[in-house]
């Protein structure tokens, strides 16, 4: 806690000063050392030193808060700061460095190995005389490092070569760290030779990729930076180091293949992850062959190994993502020593500097997505479904050239009884998950249908926070590659095959269900097409309902919508596809409310759970409850019911209001499909025909289809009509056009049975309209 308040409080402390000192990194990260150290007295510093090394960083909060650096656990030192010394008998370090010349502040800063080359090579007069210099020194342990063939050299000539390689590590101006900004070229006293500094969010500060270990030590005629490493020239361009380093002539044919070489020969900031030759090898010869001859393949390929930005292998001290070039990311990080890309080891060589960028040599290959093939873009929890969709031959049907969806379950959606089943059974499975097209995830809409390579159609469903294909929801995941999307579901996809009757009919477990909702006159709803949610209680929930009680109920049949249609929702709404947790409110037909959640994977419909859910059909989806389901606010108002209804109903309690009844329901909330009997007007027959045809065709006159008929007027025909039943004993409803009195002229009677289609209203243009009148019946 301790920690986290100095990292919060500095950061408060210091944000002031952001927009004025932008770029000046290193000092915002140097002061928030003092404020760690402040108890151990004035102008203390304190550094994470990596264990086993010699590394110290005055360092990030990350850093300091999971006290490692690199994954290496770190130890907390204190130091004085740059510029400060100790007194004896006194805390902290409350004295001034003194102040000299650049010669005689490399023996302040502990530089010595470069002070005595500075002498030996006659270029202490130069840094003891007059002048403006920064001098970039490397430390004692960067001259132990440095290739000892080289060392020797620089020794064995120390008036030409020493001296021309500590003019290379000198500017003629002063450059404190806070004028070093990123991405900025200095000219060195030898043959100027460029120096590029990059000045990281981090607070490291590297020239040439050195980095600045012991920064802004003010000498009289300049400044001195002790940097960890001796800086080696630079090269000129990344694309002529690869242009001649025979190692990399694989990269180099493939940059050219894909015209990706020409960039790295401009000017910028780039980083090259360049794979080697033997990592080339390491590939299959298919892939590699595949995405060689593909030149948008192999241009995914090589600028997926180039970053837009210049990262030093010392600036790197934890784990970071980069965009590159190919638009997709990597991660970078450390591990000890070692760079690490994609949490993976691969780094062979640091650091070789270029004019236009830095240069990592790597031991293996980096694929993106875009070039692969999408069978490729399974990952680690998909492995089931792959290698099954390539033993069973399934990887032929995806062309390379072709455009597919593969909708690939979880290894754990598999179980054993799946497995175990027959091959060609086991086929058909797959075959429902892999889409005839490409569709990504953006381009997926509620109520699209996707087309299978085995012919069958999937349902899309999108809520507020998931998106499922039939019974199953994606999980974080998808991936693009260069034939198709891959995405990621949690359990196999099992397309529909019967209706909502239909499998409650083949389902024994739901008879007494059935059997009220064909009372109600319900089952036409469930048969035909629609999108419907359905809550479907078992046998056990009508335990102790008599046939007695049963009778009751059956009578009442406007009560007994109203509790079944309380569990009928419009639209499909699938269990894993509500946000866990929280509360959804659905509205039933019947007008009640619902409240469902989901709570550990299960579904909860009014606090019950739900024992199976997700059974899917052609018109919607079925949740399997246990209980039967009542609106809470809706009073009963008969002494029978109340009993029958309590027997079943122990969860709540219902209301009782003497003599108040449900309310009606229509059953326009669905779209039936009504057959009709067209009658043509004409010939010389008379209205006996008509008659005749209503005795024997007419049992129910629901609707007056097309404007243009008129109402019956003859007594016998109204008979006729009323002979139906009193529920139809009138039109209920005229779909177009205003009723008029029907001729009783009718000349000739032509049948034809079709299904109800709306037509426009038809004008004529002089003469009389040929009269037609539609009935619909049953």
């Amino acid at each position: 806690m301790k920690i986290f308040f100095l990292c919060t409080f500095s950061i408060f402390l210091l944000s002031a000063f952001e927009q004025a000192a932008a770029s000046a990194h290193y000092d915002k990260i140097l002061t928030h050392s003092r404020i760690r150290a402040r108890d151990q007295g004035p102008n203390v510093c304190a550094l994470q030193q990596v264990m086993g090394t010699k590394k110290k960083y005055f360092s990030t909060c990350r850093n300091w808060y999971q006290g490692a650096i690199c994954g290496k656990k770190a130890t907390v030192l204190y130091e004085c700061c740059p510029g400060y010394m100790k007194m004896d008998g006194t805390r902290g370090c409350p004295a001034v460095a003194p102040i000299d010349h650049v010669y005689g502040t490399l023996g302040i800063v502990g530089a010595t190995s470069t002070q005595e080359y500075s002498d030996i090579s006659k270029l202490r007069e130069e840094i003891e005389g007059r002048g403006s210099f920064t001098f970039f020194a490397p430390s004692n342990e960067a001259w132990e490092q440095l290739n000892s063939e080289i060392h020797r050299n620089l020794i064995d000539n120390v008036n030409i070569e020493l001296y021309n390689a500590l003019h290379h590590h000198m500017v003629n101006k002063r450059m404190l760290t806070k004028d070093l900004k990123n991405g900025m070229t200095l000219v060195s006293m030898y043959n100027d030779q460029k120096l590029l500094i990059n000045h990281y969010p981090n607070g490291v500060v590297t020239v040439n990729c050195a980095r600045i270990i012991h920064g802004n030590q003010i000498a009289t005629n300049g400044v001195v930076h002790v940097v960890d490493r001796v800086l080696t020239a630079v090269g000129n361009t990344v694309q002529d180091f690869i242009e001649v380093e025979d190692d990399l002539s694989s990269l180099r044919a493939a940059a050219i293949t894909s015209d990706v070489l020409d960039i790295l020969g401009k000017p910028g900031h780039y980083t090259l992850f360049a794979p080697t030759n033997e990592a080339f090898e390491r590939l299959p010869r298919g892939v590699l062959e595949r995405i060689m001859g593909d030149k948008v393949a192999s241009e995914a390929l090589v600028k997926f190994h180039i970053l837009n930005t210049l990262q030093c292998s010392e600036a790197i001290t934890g784990g970071a993502v980069y965009e590159t070039l190919e638009g997709n990311t990597v991660e970078i990080g450390c591990d000890g020593e070692s760079l690490t890309v994609n949490g993976v080891k691969m780094v062979k060589r640091k650091d070789i500097v270029t004019s236009n960028g830095v240069i990592h040599l790597i031991d293996q290959v980096l694929i993106p997505d875009s070039a692969k093939q999408v069978i490729e873009l399974g990952g680690a929890q998909q492995t089931t479904f792959t290698e099954l969709v390539a033993q069973l031959g399934l990887t032929s049907s995806l062309r390379p050239e072709g455009q597919y969806t593969l909708l690939a379950p979880l290894n754990g959606a598999f179980s054993d009884d799946t497995l175990r089943m027959d091959q060609r059974l086991l086929r058909a499975i797959l075959q429902n998950h892999i889409i005839k097209v490409k569709v990504g995830l953006n381009e997926l809409y509620n109520g699209q249908e996707l087309e299978t390579i085995g012919g069958k159609l999937l349902r899309v469903f999108v809520y507020r926070t998931a998106v499922c294909i039939e019974n199953s929801c994606m999980v974080r995941g998808s991936k693009e590659g260069r034939n198709g999307f891959i995405h990621i579901f949690r359990q196999i996809i099992s397309p529909a095959e019967k209706t909502l009757h239909e499998m409650l009919k083949n389902d024994k477990r739901f008879s007494v269900f059935l059997s009220l909702v064909k009372a109600a006159d319900l089952d036409d709803v469930l048969s035909r097409p629609g999108e419907w949610t359905l809550f479907v209680p078992t046998n056990d929930a009508f335990k102790g309902l008599t046939d007695d009680d049963k009778a009751i109920l059956i009578r009442d049949k406007n009560a007994l919508r109203n509790i079944l249609l309380y569990h009928l929702i419009q639209g499909v709404f699938i269990g894993s596809g509500f946000e866990p947790g929280v509360t959804n409110i659905l509205k039933t037909i019947q007008g009640g409310k619902l409240y469902l959640k989901t709570v550990n994977d299960t579904l909860l419909i009014n606090e019950l759970k739900s024992r199976e859910s997700d059974l899917m059909a052609t018109n919607g989806v079925i949740h399997v409850i246990d209980k039967l389901l009542y609106p809470a606010d809706v009073p009963v108002g008969n002494d029978q019911l109340l009993t029958i209804l309590k027997k079943l109903i122990k969860y709540i309690q219902i209301k009782f209001v003497r003599d108040s009844t449900f309310k009606e329901i229509p059953l326009t909330f669905y779209s039936p499909e009504i057959k009709y009997t067209r009658i043509t007007a004409g010939g010389s027959d008379n209205e006996e025909n008509l008659k005749k045809l209503l005795e024997e065709e007419v049992t129910k006159v629901t609707k007056f289809i097309e404007g243009d008929g008129h109402l019956l007027e003859d007594e016998e025909i109204k008979r006729l009509l009323q002979g139906a039943g009193t529920e139809y004993t009138k039109v209920t409803k005229v779909i177009e056009g205003e009723p008029q009195i029907i001729e009783r002229e009718i000349k000739e009677v032509h049948l034809e049975e079709a299904p109800v289609r709306r037509v426009p209203p038809r004008r004529t243009q002089g003469g009389a309209a040929r009269r037609r009148t539609r009935l619909a019946h049953s």
